[in-house]
Order: structure tokens, then sequence, then C-alpha cells
């Protein structure tokens, strides 16, 4: 049986944890550029949001302006930017998964 207090498994413990910190840090990096477009309403409202979940974007089709309905144009821009943060928010947490190959990291998502 292994000693639990064998300093060298701690060191390479430690050492596997800073890689994996790494890796991280660059994922989130890539992450955070990444981009994901979603739309409502079929495609009369359209948001883009980033991998650090900021709206970058909404774009309205001309239409929907003109129609004068003011509550459905609101509804679908909450449901286009609520469905792009979805997207981003599984796309983020698709990559952590193949990072820490499915091991579930408190903290991580």
């Amino acid at each position: 049986m292994a000693n639990p207090f064998d300093l060298s498994s701690m060191g390479d413990l430690m050492k596997q944890a800073k890689v994996m910190q790494e890796k991280l840090t660059s994922l989130q990096a890539e992450i955070s550029v990444r981009t994901v477009e979603a739309s409502a309403g079929g495609g009369m409202v359209t948001a883009k949001v980033n991998g650090k979940l900021q709206v970058l974007a909404v774009t309205i089709d001309p239409e929907i302006i003109r129609s004068d309905d003011r509550e459905m144009l609101q509804d679908l821009v909450v449901a286009a930017v609520n469905e792009a943060i979805r997207q981003a928010q599984a796309m983020m947490s698709d990559e952590m998964s193949k990072l820490t190959g499915g091991l579930r990291i408190p903290g991580l998502g």
C-alpha cells in the first residue's frame, strides 16, 4: 500500500494541478473571444454573445419596427438574448468538460 504521506507523490500532484491551471487559464482566454448567435421570431431578432456572457450585438429586422408592436419586440429581444447566453454557457461547459475529462470540479461549471 502506498504511503499517503509520500511527499514525492504530493509534488507530482502539485505539478499536475499547475498544468491543469495553465490549461484552464488558456481555455478561458480562448472561450472569452468566441461568440454565439441566437435568434427569435424566425430571425426577426438576433443576439450575439461572447464567452464572457457579454451581449455584443442585437440585430432587429426593420419589419418588426414598422409593425409598431413594442411588446412583441421586447419579448423577442429577451428571448434571443437568453438563448444566446444559454448557448454560450453550453459552449463553455462543453469545453471545460473536454479539459477535465468530465470530472466535475467545483467552481468550473
